[in-house]
């Protein structure tokens, strides 16, 4: 029922400008990409999944739930004539958090307060570049190419306590978590079809193959517990997770392709 909904918009749009002269708008406008254009592109499926359940009330048309759960990178090309195109994607993402959590540990005789901190990070780096060739002089366009793909990620919590580990307050406890870290490369080529519905502006599938490696780190633990024997705080690490690797040579139409994130159906502007 989405898909038709977006179907039968893209058709009425596709009329209205079909019924224009040429390849060009009532406007003189160029309906489809020229030497120098450049072009963004989006996941289709957040529009299609707002638009589709627009008249049912409230649910799933939150465009911010929708966008909230992909995992975009900036991605776009550049056109270096009618025919040949640039593309890439970029995502730097990194973060942190800190919470304070308060603990009430008073008596009646000796009123104590705690506050202990826990915080995260986290960081993400993916980088692609390719080229793609195009075909077609109607609104329909057939292209297909290549592309490179490299990733890394990894993220880490800990936490720091108000209450030293000492005698009084003996035990093992966990300060620092390091998660695996991992890096990935990719190569694909792949194939698809744009439908230039307005000036410019495409609705577009495509269809990848390629290889695609994997390498994963370690997982950590640090943790730090009071030695009676030395009257002294022991900090020692631990591996919680091996490392690892995997490789593949498949397609990917479950993962989309650049403008597609998660998805297989892509909104393309040109500018």
């Amino acid at each position: 029922m989405k898909r038709k909904v977006l179907f039968v918009a893209s058709l009425i749009i596709a009329t209205a400008t079909f019924a224009q002269d040429g390849l060009t708008s009532k406007k003189g406008e160029a309906i489809l990409p020229e030497a120098g254009d450049w072009a963004l592109g989006f996941d289709a499926a957040p529009f299609i999944d707002y638009f589709g359940n627009f008249a049912n009330g409230t649910t799933n048309n939150s465009m911010n739930a929708a966008w909230q759960t992909n995992d975009f990178s900036i991605v776009g090309k550049y056109y270096k004539d009618e025919t040949t195109a640039y593309r890439g994607r970029l995502r730097i993402g990194f973060g942190s958090t800190s919470q304070e959590t308060n603990t009430d540990t008073s008596t009646n005789f000796a009123p104590v307060y705690l506050t202990d901190d826990f915080k995260t990070s986290n960081f993400n780096l993916t980088l692609g570049g390719g080229f793609e060739k195009r075909k077609g002089n109607t609104r329909i366009q057939g292209y297909y190419g290549g592309e490179i793909l490299i990733s890394f990620g990894s993220s880490s919590s800990e936490t720091d306590f108000d209450l030293p580990v000492s005698a009084t307050n003996p035990g093992a406890r966990v300060i620092e978590t390091t998660n695996p870290s991992f890096f990935g490369f990719g190569l694909r080529g792949f194939l698809g079809v744009e439908w230039f519905i307005a000036p410019k502006v495409s609705l577009g599938a495509e269809y990848g193959w390629g290889l695609g490696f994997q390498s994963i780190g370690e997982g950590e633990v640090e943790v730090e517990q009071w030695n009676a024997a030395t009257s002294s705080v022991d900090t020692e690490t631990f591996i919680t997770s091996g490392s690892g690797s995997s490789f593949q040579l498949d397609t990917d139409n479950n993962g989309g392709g650049i403008f597609g994130g998660s998805g297989q159906i892509n909104l393309i502007f040109h500018f």
